[in-house]
Parts: C-alpha cells; sequence; structure tokens
C-alpha cells in the first residue's frame, strides 16, 4: 500500500511537470521576451540583495569610520534607481509573456476543437469546455504572467542572499541553511494535496459555469414552468459544492503558509540570537550584523513567499492539465493519408448506403441503424420519413461524416467515405437544418457562411432566391446589420430562409434538408417550401420530412422506423399499401404531423 501511495504521488509530480511543461513550450516561442525577463529579474534580485550591503556600508564606514557618509548614502540611491527599472522591465516583459500565452493556448484549443467530430461534445460538455477557455486560462495568464517571475525572483533573491550571508558570518549562515530542507519537505508533502484539491475546484467551477448558461439559455422554459426555485437550489447546490472544495484547499494552502513561514522565521531568529552574542563578544562589527539581519530577512520572505508561489504553481499545473485535454484530444474522423479525390458529376452526386449498421458512442446499447442499403441516384430527390427516434436524422449524420458507421460502407460518387478527406465530402454537401443556426454577426457575414469568398452581388442573388431579400433590405444596416445571438432579431421563418440563402450560396450538388419547415407557420412554410423548390434544382437532395408538401413531390419516399427501411417508393404508390407511412399520412390529414 504504500508503495502504492509512492507511486501515485510520483505520478501526480509527474504529471504537475508535465502541465507546466506544456506552458513553456508556448512561452519558449518569444526567446527574446524571456531573455529579457531574465535579465531584468537577475538585476532586481542583484539590487535588492545590494541595500544590505549598502547599510552595511553606511553603518561601518559612514556612521562608525567616520567618513562622508552622504557617499554611501548616493550609493544606496543608485541601488534604488536600478532596482525600480529593473521591477518595472521584469513586470512589462512576464505581463506580455502571460498575455502572449494564454493567446496562443486559447488559439491552439479552439483550433484543435474545430477538429473534433461530434461525439467528442456529446461526452464533454461545450459549457464546460467554454468554462475551461475562459476561467482555467485566467489563472494561467496569473501563472506565467505572476507567479513565475514572482518565484524565479524569490529563488534567485533567496539563493543568492544565501551566499552573501555565508560571506558575512559562516556559522550564522550554516545554521540558517539546516532549516530550509525541512521547509522544502513541508511544501512538497502539502503542496501535492494541494494540486489536487486546485483541480477539483475548477472542475466544480466549471459545472457553476455549465449550469448558468443551460439555465439563461432556457429562461423562458424555466418560468414557464415555474421552476425558478428548484433551478436557484440546483445552482446554489453546485456553488456550495465549489465552495467546499475551495475551503478545503484554502485551509490546506493557510497551513502550508503558517508551517512554512514559521519555520523560516524561528530560524532566522534562533540565528539572529547568536549572532546578537557574536556583536557583543566583538566577533562582528555592527555594520555586518545589519546587513546579515537585512539579508537573513530578504531570504525568510523570499523562501517564505515560496509557499503560496507552489501552491500557485500547482493551481496553474491544474489548470493547464485540463486545457491539455483539449488541446490534444485527437479526432477520430480524420483523413487518409492519400484521399482519394472524389469525381464531379455533371447533375447532383450518387450517394449509397450499403448494409449500414450504426450507434452513437453515448448509447452503444440501442442501435440508430440496422442493415440500411439505399442508392440515391444524381439529381434524385429522397424524402425520408418515420416514426420520431426511427434514425431519419443519423443518416445525414453519417452522410457529412460526423460518424463513422460500425458496419456497411456509404459512398459518394463511388468513393468509400473513409477513403477520402472529410472536407472534400463535407464541400460537396450544403445543409438546412431544422433549428437555424444563426451567428452573432452582420447578415452578410451569416450568408456566406457558406461560401466565404462570395461577392455582393452573388449574396443578393441568394437571398432573392430564398425569399429572403425584402427583410433583409428592411434591416437599419442591410447586410451590414447586427442579426444578434441566435440570430434574435429575426422571425423563425426569416431565419429558416436566411438558412436557405446560406446554402443556395454555397452551390454543392448534394443538398440535405432535416425537417426545414416543421416549426414553421402557414405563410413562412409557403415562402420556405418555395425557396426549396427552386434550391433542390439539378441537385441530389435528401429531406428529412416532417410535413407531407415535400413528401409528395420527391422522386422516391424511404420509409424508416426502429432503424429499418421498410418501405419505400412514391407517394402514390405507398397510399395504395396500408403500411406504415399510409398510417403517418392518415395523421397527417388529421392535423397530426409525419415523422
Amino acid at each position: 500500500m504504500e508503495d502504492a501511495e509512492k507511486s501515485g504521488a510520483r505520478g501526480d509530480a509527474r504529471s504537475s511537470l508535465g502541465s507546466l511543461r506544456m506552458l513553456w513550450r508556448f512561452a519558449a516561442r518569444y526567446p527574446g521576451r524571456i531573455a529579457g525577463a531574465l535579465a531584468a529579474l537577475i538585476v532586481s534580485s542583484a539590487a535588492t540583495l545590494a541595500i544590505p550591503s549598502g547599510f552595511r556600508l553606511v553603518i561601518d564606514r559612514g556612521f562608525m569610520g567616520g567618513g562622508d557618509i552622504s557617499r554611501w548614502f548616493q550609493y544606496l540611491l543608485l541601488i534604488v534607481i536600478i532596482l525600480a527599472l529593473a521591477t518595472a522591465a521584469r513586470f512589462y516583459f512576464v505581463s506580455w509573456l502571460g498575455e502572449r500565452v494564454v493567446a496562443d493556448i486559447r488559439s491552439a484549443t479552439q483550433a484543435n476543437l474545430l477538429r473534433l467530430e461530434p461525439r467528442f461534445f456529446e461526452e464533454n460538455r461545450p459549457s464546460e469546455i467554454a468554462s475551461r477557455m475562459t476561467a482555467d486560462t485566467a489563472i494561467i495568464d496569473q501563472v506565467v504572467g505572476s507567479t513565475v517571475s514572482v518565484a524565479l525572483r524569490n529563488i534567485v533573491t533567496g539563493v543568492g542572499g544565501l551566499i552573501y550571508l555565508f560571506a558575512l558570518a559562516p556559522k550564522l549562515a550554516a545554521l540558517l541553511l539546516l532549516g530550509i530542507p525541512v521547509v522544502l519537505l513541508v511544501m512538497i508533502s502539502l503542496g501535492r494535496r494541494v494540486r489536487k484539491l486546485s483541480r477539483a475546484s475548477q472542475d466544480r467551477l466549471a459545472a457553476v459555469g455549465s449550469i448558468t448558461a443551460e439555465v439563461l439559455g432556457a429562461m423562458k422554459v424555466v418560468q414557464a414552468f415555474g421552476q425558478e426555485q428548484r433551478e436557484s437550489g440546483r445552482f446554489d447546490a453546485a456553488v456550495e459544492e465549489g465552495f467546499a472544495t475551495a475551503r478545503q484547499r484554502i485551509i490546506l494552502r493557510a497551513i502550508m503558509t503558517a508551517v512554512v513561514i514559521g519555520l523560516v522565521f524561528g530560524s532566522i531568529t534562533m540565528v539572529m540570537w547568536q549572532g546578537a552574542l557574536d556583536v557583543a563578544a566583538g566577533r562582528l562589527s555592527g555594520g555586518s550584523i545589519a546587513a546579515f539581519v537585512l539579508t537573513g530577512g530578504l531570504v525568510a520572505g523570499a523562501f517564505g513567499a515560496l509557499s503560496e508561489t507552489w501552491g500557485d504553481l500547482l493551481r496553474g499545473a491544474g489548470a493547464a492539465s485540463r486545457l491539455h485535454e483539449l488541446m490534444t484530444a485527437a479526432p477520430q474522423i480524420v483523413a487518409p493519408a492519400r484521399p482519394v479525390p472524389l469525381p464531379r458529376l455533371p447533375q447532383g452526386a450518387r450517394l449509397q448506403f450499403d448494409d449500414v449498421h450504426f450507434s452513437y458512442p453515448t448509447r452503444p446499447d440501442q442501435a440508430a441503424l440496422h442493415g440500411v442499403t439505399l442508392d440515391i441516384a444524381p439529381g434524385e430527390t429522397v424524402a425520408v420519413v418515420g416514426p420520431s427516434g426511427a434514425g431519419k436524422s443519423t443518416l445525414i449524420q453519417l452522410a457529412l461524416r460526423f460518424y463513422d458507421p460500425d458496419s456497411g460502407v456509404i459512398r459518394l460518387n463511388g468513393v468509400a467515405l473513409p477513403e477520402s478527406d472529410p472536407a472534400d465530402v463535407r464541400s460537396m454537401m450544403a445543409m438546412v437544418p431544422q433549428d437555424s443556426v444563426i451567428f452573432a454577426a452582420s447578415a452578410r457575414d451569416n450568408l456566406r457562411f457558406g461560401r466565404w469568398d462570395a461577392s455582393d452581388e452573388e449574396i443578393w442573388d441568394a437571398a432573392r432566391a430564398a425569399n429572403a431579400e425584402a427583410f433583409l433590405r428592411a434591416l437599419p444596416q442591410g447586410l451590414d446589420s447586427y442579426l444578434g445571438e441566435g440570430g434574435a432579431r429575426l422571425s423563425g421563418g426569416q431565419r429558416q430562409r436566411l438558412s436557405i440563402a446560406r446554402a443556395l450560396l454555397r452551390n454543392a450538388p448534394i443538398l440535405l434538408l432535416d425537417e426545414a419547415t416543421s416549426a414553421l407557420d402557414a405563410e413562412s412554410e409557403r415562402l420556405v417550401q418555395d425557396a426549396l423548390g427552386r434550391l433542390m434544382k439539378g441537385r441530389t437532395t435528401i429531406v428529412i420530412a416532417h410535413r407531407l408538401a415535400t413528401v409528395r413531390a420527391a422522386d422516391r419516399i424511404i420509409v424508416l422506423d426502429e432503424g429499418r427501411v421498410v418501405e419505400q417508393g412514391d407517394h402514390a404508390s405507398l397510399m395504395t399499401k396500408s403500411g406504415l407511412y399510409a398510417r403517418l399520412a392518415s395523421l397527417q390529414f388529421q392535423d397530426a404531423p409525419v415523422g
């Protein structure tokens, strides 16, 4: 058991060092700033240690020696000026490094997150990830921009001070040195526990942020169902849990600080006691003991402050390890070493599902698709209907290669998707989702999200085809109008037409419509259906149907039930059968939705 504990402790130490090495890799990109910070740090520490020497000269050669005392005070004033300038330079360089490292870490983490497939975000809540990107990077900013610098300054000051103490009074310095290993042992042993609690504290903080984002994003639902008190209680419970963990960390750090400072200043007191006896016996001059006391105080303060900076370093290591997890998470959907180019067809594209079986990673025991085989011809419009949970949207998720099937093959223009670059696959597809995604940006940026190099003329052509031109021109600044978070300044029908314009602008050979009209009123649906009719021309289209207007016009209707294709054909042929489609259609005619 003891060996296991020792092994665990070594593992914790390695983990801490590994996390801090990650910070060093980012900081090492700026060697000039690091050199400037180190030079300023050394000069400022040397100036700090020169102050006791200056007082020694003032006492021994000024007061006691009968010389020109002003000369030695001028020497002290020069040291103070050098110390002020070096400290300012150190502050600038380390603060710059802190901000620069945090900015680079955020960019690197976001870049890696954008490579990850949806399954990662099913297992890791986006709100918690956002908390890591803000709270954890704030801690790293403090560590790189302050804590590391303070720790190095204290180490340089402490070590330099010890050397000077040995030069002044070797016997007293040796006595003082005996207490340092005890201090370091206490810092290391208690530091491991502080690190674990720091990591736990950050996790609790992330949970608080996650609940905040979730509840504020669903405030209308919370208030509509009268759940304010329950949600307040859930938030309070998360806050109290975070406070309890932080309290344990604070208590442990307070104990560590008390023990370290007690040991350091207790040792200093004992050594000073012996020094006073040496001065009384004539073995030390008054200036030397004054310099020893001042330097001893600096050394004690330096090593005492290390207990606090050590705790901050461990907290920063915990934050760095959490960000390192996001930064190094490897995507499972990647391009092969030699991707096969996707051939382009004159009209639309061919999409084939060959005996596809699939279960979502978060629900491995519940199959979403069972042996689905489909061959969608170029330019064909295929509607997919079925009950909720039948696997309709899963077809689109797999076509976009957000996931790979557990077995079976999906081919695009004859090429198996894993043999091609996912970016190439997705470049051939445009999607109009059920819930339109509108970014907190201008109308222009939202429209050209499908093709960023589109001109304003092309944007207006797409908007006109999507029946979106009128309301876009009515906006206060036209295409430059800010649409608000989630498109708050637009109605549901306007957001959906903007999504259609975005898909039109992309001009991809395959169109994926995921219940694009399910939440619209009759007038908005008419405008959207009219726009969709123009969008679907000359393209291979998969329509996840919620209402029959698009289904009736489809070349073929696929009926899914529990992940299996149970029927397929056109509307007329399927209505002659007494199958699932006919039952769903009868519900539709009774004003109940299909699917």
